[in-house]
């Protein structure tokens, strides 16, 4: 399951991840992204993925091709708070930062949540 988390600031769309994660739910998610698209120039996102057991196989194939779709759109995202214990999650992070530049990718331990949530209510001056 995902669930959406309300976000103090309006460009960050904010997620916790638990259980079993369907295509429904990550359909949720994307929506939600696309919607703070929308609305602001540039979107952060923050996630909370400790609890997530598995995710099925549509599911992950929505979020390739999702994800996939928005490498064209970089520009539109700011940064990505991963708050985890879980150690392999941070050699994906930190690929995705090398991979996805501008994009920052950061990862936090679960005792870190609220310095990831300050973090990720950053954005950059207007230029």
């Amino acid at each position: 399951m995902l669930e959406l988390i309300p976000a103090e600031e309006p460009h960050v769309v904010a997620l916790r991840a638990s259980g079993r994660v369907d295509a429904d739910d990550l359909q949720q998610a994307i929506d939600a992204i696309e919607q703070a698209k929308q609305a602001h120039p540039r979107v952060s996102l923050y996630a909370e993925i400790d609890d997530m057991r598995w995710m099925t196989f549509t599911a992950l194939l929505r979020d390739l091709g999702y994800g996939l779709t928005q490498i064209g759109e970089l520009s539109h995202y700011h940064r990505i708070a991963v708050v985890t214990d879980r150690p392999w999650l941070r050699p994906l992070a930190e690929l995705e930062n090398r991979l996805f530049h501008p994009l920052e990718v950061r990862v936090f331990p679960a005792r870190e949540r609220a310095g990831a949530l300050a973090w990720i209510r950053h954005l950059p001056e207007a230029t």
